[in-house]
């Protein structure tokens, strides 16, 4: 019992000190949103220079430095975003015609700003080259889009050849040349589409290929999308959740 209790004791304390931990490091982000604001902020990005590869392929350090200012971005957009719900209620209270909820307007507005670069924030706190970043991420995001887009049209592929298989078996089956032409009408119809959407289909692109295999390494390449749409949402979670439902479904109908 004695130990038990001396169990829950030390946990206790444990949590009250990771609690205490994160109180101060959201104080810590608050007071550097004040000191730093976004328009400074984006005069030091100005100041920032890259030449990218001209192949457009990533390294290992670029998608981990990606990954360190993805997780520093989500604790800045929380600071944000708290503020920002604070000075519009207070906004609202006052009134927006009031000159103090006036005020409180423009630091929601300010607090808005704050949450949209809250990623070069944090690649500027971490000591990583802006520029290098935001193109380091347009390449992650084109990567990681690039697989929800080719999943896509390979379920829309299996679904359409699955169409034309069926008509195809039908057409066959056929014993009457009424019935026969119409199938076979169908399936022409079905090679005009087929060869209409291969070239509508835009040509591989060596550099997003590599990309992707990259950032597979790491973590499931469609992650970077899945976090970037979620950001935007109340609930995180349930966005990325949405996205991992989607590709599941999209995985089971190319199996039928």
């Amino acid at each position: 019992m004695r130990r038990s209790l001396l169990l829950m004791l030390c946990l206790s304390v444990a949590l009250a000190g990771c609690k205490a931990k994160e109180l101060a490091e959201k104080a810590d982000i608050s007071n550097d949103l004040k000191k730093v604001g976004t328009t400074e902020l984006m005069e030091q990005v100005a100041n920032d220079e890259y030449n990218p590869p001209a192949d457009g392929r990533l390294t290992d350090s670029q998608v981990q430095m990606y990954l360190k200012v993805r997780e520093h971005e989500k604790k800045i957009a929380e600071v944000a975003k708290a503020e920002m719900k604070q000075h519009a209620e207070k906004a609202e209270k006052k009134g927006d015609k009031s000159l103090a909820g006036m005020m409180d307007g423009f630091k929601a507005l300010g607090s808005a700003a704050d949450f949209m670069t809250a990623d070069i924030r944090a690649a500027k706190d971490l000591g990583f080259n802006s520029q290098e970043y935001l193109w380091v991420k347009g390449q992650i995001l084109e990567a990681s889009t690039s697989v929800m887009a080719e999943k896509f049209s390979q379920t829309i592929s299996a679904n359409f050849d699955q169409a034309y298989n069926e008509a195809k078996k039908a057409h066959d089956e056929a014993t009457d040349e009424t019935t026969k032409k119409m199938y076979a009408d169908m399936l022409a119809g079905y090679e005009k589409s087929k060869q209409e959407m291969a070239a509508q289909q835009p040509d591989a692109n060596p550099s997003t290929a590599h990309n992707r295999q990259l950032l597979s390494k790491y973590e499931n390449a469609l992650n970077a999308y899945a976090t970037e749409l979620s950001k935007w949402s109340d609930k995180p979670e349930d966005v990325q959740k949405g996205v991992q439902e989607m590709e599941q479904k999209l995985e089971e109908a190319k199996k039928q």
